[in-house]
């Protein structure tokens, strides 16, 4: 999920044209606030710290939707490293234990309006989780999953 981030930042410029393209968004909107909202999207679900000068940690999920769209100087640390069994204590002679697994298939069905975002806050957790996914783009906007499907297969050979 890191590789792909850095790939979204590498092709940023062609991104951006699709995402005009698709659904009729301005360039700069889409260049400057919604492609770098994936990277940081995608890079907080593989359980990185967004920002690494800084090195603060913080896990309120609300608090960091706020952030993406107010940065200040609180950043993330992300789901994919917090994923793990909890032992509940019990009376008795019990063993209680909770294990958080994949489900298996999440199909996730993108809608036109932000096609972007809605694809990071769909994939991004389920992938974090250990998920394969089935993705219907709405067909109004399916160019950048394309191109975002291209990328996560250059990521994986």
């Amino acid at each position: 999920m890191l590789r792909f981030a850095d790939l979204v930042e590498k092709h940023r410029d062609e991104l951006a044209a699709l995402e005009t393209w698709n659904n009729g968004k301005p360039y700069e909107q889409a260049a400057k606030s919604e492609l770098p909202l994936l990277v940081r999207l995608f890079r907080y679900y593989a359980g990185k710290n967004c920002n690494k000068e800084l090195g603060v940690y913080y896990v309120n999920p609300s608090f960091f939707l706020f952030e993406l769209l107010h940065p200040s100087n609180y950043y993330c640390s992300g789901w994919a490293d917090k994923i793990h069994g909890l032992t509940v204590p019990a009376d008795g002679d019990y063993h209680v234990q909770i294990l958080h697994e994949p489900i298996g298939v999440a199909g996730q069905i993108i809608p036109w309006n932000f096609p972007l975002i809605m694809f990071a806050w769909k994939v991004g957790p389920a992938l974090a989780c250990g998920n394969t996914i089935v993705l219907k783009t709405a067909e109004q906007t399916p160019l950048t999953a394309l191109l975002v499907a291209k990328l996560f297969h250059e990521v994986s050979s």
